[in-house]
């Protein structure tokens, strides 16, 4: 078996040492690398895609860019603080265009809530909506600006592999109730179902039940008002790209179409990677950015593992996957006026709709759907006078008993679909589709190696956050560390890259660069 130094694998290497391996060039092992390289380290990020972002990227395809994965940049300072620990400025690479309003959600019957950043406006969307409840919504705010400061800017700011680090913290979390759903929260604050619903969804971007998921995520609420919501010109794969540039402006390099089969332990340590063609690579420090559970199932295989065994993982709890239909549109630049930048299609159902996917692992008829149409802010996104799409349906994760056949599924969940976009928001859709691509949950399991086909990573319930979640600086091996969504603080994008600020104060800078 032949070894290899990772960056004289690609040609730029000068025997050193203090070499990293990133596995995984989504937004947070890219974020991983690049303070890594600030550091002084020489870093080499493997991922089996051929572009940089992981769920971050895109496909081309017809002349339509199709930004797979996250579409909203919020708290854009955590950027430029990545860009600055560089010695770069975020703004010169990647251009943010703050939306206002942020998003509107919409019900069946015609009601309409239009989520923005002007407190005075939204509190009168409240009072529209439901005039009852607008000094709970005021409390509701004041709540999420409390959860928001220590919750993201406190424990999600620092690592929380210590025990005593969570026993510290227990008061606060009592005090905040910490306990209660983020769902039982806003109901405890409003009475009106449909803002409780507009109060509570935000988890879903996370991959988190509403229902079950820790209140200290109503912090989302405050996050978007205080900071705004931001779309990246040239979506989130532009900004991953400038991402990797940053890392190869370093000295570092990435492997793209390459996979890691196996992370490489040697008396208690890491020594390297092997990849799946047999080639193994040397480093002192490896960082995964893949799904902590194919971190620890897959890549530590033959590792004897003492906390993150198979039977813990088999118990932990996933977040939920998503059925994406991606399409582009011809001739429909000037169409559906209605149809922003956001919007979010509710079904009839909230509450049951949502014990259905995460308890009961139920496919349903009815649907809430997230609608994104990029082309409205970048117009690059299609061809003149064409449209981008991008809609998103919550459903069940591959582990349930009762799983799907999503080769028999896929057209008949499509189909639906399709009646829902035509009959609330786009009209006469299917008559202008001309390109398409679906992502199903077998998509996710397959394209990035996520247990289950999960859309998120372990799902952030209480007991499965801080201390509780896979560190990031693992028990396993010493010079394992983790980021991304299944470790600490947890998925969306301000938290994966939150994770590489958590991992730069776990390493020390390499001898002489600072």
């Amino acid at each position: 078996m032949t070894r290899v130094d990772p960056i004289e694998s690609v040609g730029t290497g000068d025997g050193q040492r203090n070499r990293a391996i990133v596995i995984g060039a989504g937004l947070g092992g890219l974020a991983a690398a690049m303070r890594l390289g600030a550091k002084g380290y020489r870093v080499t990020v493997i991922d089996k895609l051929d572009v940089p972002g992981g769920r971050g990227s895109a496909i081309w395809q017809d002349g339509h860019r199709f930004d797979l994965g996250p579409t909203i940049v919020t708290v854009p300072q955590l950027y430029r603080e990545l860009w600055a620990a560089c010695g770069r400025d975020f703004d010169a690479d990647v251009t943010l265009k703050a939306l206002d309003p942020f998003y509107e959600i919409r019900w069946p019957d015609g009601t309409k809530f239009v989520a923005q950043q002007d407190t005075e406006k939204l509190r009168a969307e409240v009072a529209r909506l439901a005039p009852r409840d607008v000094a709970g919504f005021d409390k509701f705010l004041d709540d999420s600006s409390k959860r928001y400061w220590f919750g993201f800017e406190d424990l999600g700011r620092r690592s929380m592999h210590q025990l005593w680090e969570l026993i510290k913290v227990l008061p606060t979390f009592a005090m905040l109730r910490a306990d209660r759903s983020v769902y039982a929260h806003a109901a405890a604050r409003v009475k009106d179902e449909k803002l409780r619903m507009a109060l509570s969804f935000h988890p879903l971007f996370i991959g988190g039940d509403p229902l079950h998921v820790t209140s200290m995520y109503i912090l989302v609420a405050y996050l978007e008002k205080e900071f705004g919501v931001h779309y990246a010109m040239g979506g989130l794969a532009g900004m991953a790209r400038a991402m990797a540039d940053v890392i190869e402006d370093q000295g570092g390099a990435l492997l793209m179409d390459t996979e890691v089969d196996e992370i490489v332990v040697h008396k208690g340590a890491v020594t390297g990677v092997k990849l799946a063609s047999g080639l193994e690579m040397g480093a002192d420090m490896v960082v995964s950015n893949a799904d902590s559970g194919h971190t620890y199932n897959t890549l530590l295989r033959n590792h004897q593992r003492r906390r993150w065994t198979p039977k813990r993982l088999a118990r932990t709890r996933y977040s939920m996957s998503l059925f994406v239909w991606y399409f582009g549109t011809k001739g429909t630049a000037h169409e559906w006026p209605d149809a922003g930048h956001h919007t979010i299609l509710n079904g009839p159902r909230y509450t049951g709709l949502l014990k259905d996917i995460f308890i009961k692992g139920k496919l349903c008829d009815d649907m809430s759907l997230y609608v994104h149409r990029p082309s409205v802010t970048d117009p690059s996104v299609a061809p003149e006078g064409d449209d981008s799409f991008y809609v998103l349906s919550p459903v069940p994760h591959l582990g349930h008993d009762n799983g799907v056949d999503w080769a028999v599924e896929e057209p008949r969940y499509k189909a639906k679909m399709l009646q829902v976009l035509e009959g609330q928001l786009l009209p006469g859709l299917g008559e202008k589709i001309s390109t398409e691509v679906v992502f199903t949950p077998e998509t996710f399991r397959d394209r990035y190696l996520s247990p289950y086909g999960s859309g998120f990573s372990i799902e952030p319930r209480i007991l499965q956050s801080a201390w509780f979640r896979p560190h990031n600086v693992s028990e396993e091996a010493k010079g394992l560390y983790l980021v991304g969504a299944g470790t600490h603080p947890g998925a969306g994008v301000p938290g994966v890259i939150s994770t590489a600020e958590v991992l730069s104060t776990l390493v020390p800078d390499v001898e002489g660069v600072r």
